[in-house]
């Protein structure tokens, strides 16, 4: 028995080794890529400035649609924040998605608003529009409400989509605070395509919470006082930063935030829109696109762009946090698993090669064989097989590693970006990243378990209950 329990141990222990090498190779890797995009587009002048977008003439047309479903928080404040984004062609469409509470009466009053007449193609199925409403007022004529029976986030993105006008559109959360010159940012890389059409670019998500907002605009920032959303500010400052900055470099990008993400309209409805009945509507549209480009044999890119900021509020309560989590290991789920063709096939380039088989072995499975090693150990702990020192040593290793990592991301958006202008600020979050594997990390892990158990055994599809404090109050928390 002790010789069977010695060849288990072995080949399970080094199974678990060369799995953490492999993670942490592959993370370094990133971040390296990362730092090198940073440098070329930071200290080499490589990005000439957007300024010339706003004062051209030859500037697409852009909509921004701002699903809102019982916002009535911060509705009013952040419709008047897109209407004062700074561009010079563009729209803004909230759709009232069949919302309980007086969010749609709010903007009616606010804007002064009147239900018209309207026609349009409805190109991609969706739920029965109610009304639109348009402004009396010539100040607010690029602002178009549309208020229609509840059919989810995905369902109201198509309704706007069907009323757009733009030759792209951008896709928010109503509830959170874009960047005013964001729109020239992100629509750049389209104007300047040359052999490889860019069909969707991203940006950077940041923390509101704690951040002093008046009337739907940022006027200063601050960190989190809250322990919850300052491991958030930790945890999206690796993503974005380290994540998704190198992937799009390497044209492997999978995801693109559904609160700033902009999108080629006429590909989008080529696609069939947003598919309605997933959590992870987002990520889905991101990956069907790419390979639609593909099938097309059309030369593509999906790009990210460190600079746009879009602020949002994060979850200050465990259950909240929980569900946005849980839904977020499902919608990963749903979509890898949906899309699995693309797996290790060559016809779908970086996508099919690369950053596909990723997601499946590092973000999807990489939970899930951590929790079995920590099973695995409990279990040859009580029978007596125990290696202690294997078992340190990995848990050294794994903490430092950790540690480094969000050291790094900490320390290179400051020096890029400099959002957090106090040293108090940045020592605040260095001191954060110590605990945060100890006091977080092992939250994280346990609502990824629990998404996987409800996306296979419970087969759980709902979005789940988000209820939120409103940006303007977060100050006050």
């Amino acid at each position: 028995m002790e010789v069977v329990g010695k060849i288990i141990s072995f080949w399970v222990e080094n199974f678990i080794l060369y799995y953490a090498l492999s993670i942490f190779t592959v993370y370094l890797f990133l971040a390296i890529v990362s730092a090198l995009v940073l440098r070329r587009f930071y200290f080499s002048g490589a990005i000439s400035s957007s300024t010339e977008v706003l004062s051209s003439p030859f500037a697409p047309t852009i909509s921004i649609l701002a699903p809102a479903y019982n916002e009535s928080l911060n509705i009013v404040e952040n419709v008047k924040a897109l209407l004062a984004l700074y561009y010079t062609n563009f729209e803004v469409i909230v759709i009232n998605d069949g919302s309980k509470d007086d969010s749609l009466l709010k903007v009616v009053e606010a804007f002064d608003l009147e239900k018209v007449t309207f026609v349009f193609n409805e190109k991609i199925k969706c739920q029965e529009i109610r009304g639109i409403y348009k402004s009396r007022k010539k100040a607010h004529n690029n602002l178009t409400i549309i208020d229609k029976a509840n059919g989810g986030k995905a369902d109201a993105l198509n309704a706007g989509l069907n009323v757009a006008k733009g030759e792209y559109f951008i896709s928010i959360d109503v509830d959170s605070i874009i960047d005013p010159y964001a729109l020239q940012k992100m629509v750049k890389p389209f104007l300047e395509q040359t052999k490889e059409k860019v069909v969707a670019t991203g940006g950077v998500i940041r923390i509101a919470n704690s951040c002093e907002i008046q009337d739907g605009h940022l006027i200063d920032i601050r960190l989190p006082e809250k322990l919850l959303p300052l491991f958030q500010v930790l945890e999206y400052n690796r993503a974005f930063l380290l994540g998704r900055l190198a992937w799009s470099r390497l044209n492997g990008l999978l995801i693109i935030s559904g609160a700033l993400g902009l999108f080629d309209k006429e590909i989008v409805i080529a696609c069939g829109g947003y598919q309605r009945f997933t959590v992870g509507e987002d990520m889905e549209l991101v990956v069907r696109m790419r390979k639609y480009m593909a099938q097309q044999k059309v030369k593509y890119k999906v790009e990210y762009i460190p600079d746009p900021l879009c602020w949002t509020e994060a979850p200050e309560n465990l259950n909240i946090l929980g569900r946005q989590r849980n839904r977020w290991t499902r919608g990963t789920i749903e979509t890898l698993f949906s899309h699995w063709d693309i797996f290790l096939r060559p016809k779908y380039g970086m996508m099919g090669m690369l950053s596909h088989p990723f997601w499946v072995i590092f973000e999807w499975l990489a939970p899930l064989i951590e929790v079995f090693g920590i099973i695995y150990f409990i279990i040859i702990a009580i029978m007596g097989f125990a290696n202690w020192p294997y078992f340190f040593v990995m848990l050294l290793f794994v903490y430092f590693f950790s540690i480094s990592f969000t050291t790094y991301a900490i320390l290179f958006d400051h020096v890029a970006f400099h959002r957090y202008k106090k040293k108090r600020m940045v020592l605040r979050l260095l001191m954060a990243a110590w605990v945060e594997p100890f006091m977080y990390h092992p939250l994280v892990l346990f609502w990824s378990i629990r998404g996987n158990i409800d996306y296979f055994i419970l087969k759980k599809r709902s979005w789940g209950n988000m209820s939120r404090v409103g940006l303007n109050n977060l100050k006050n928390k």
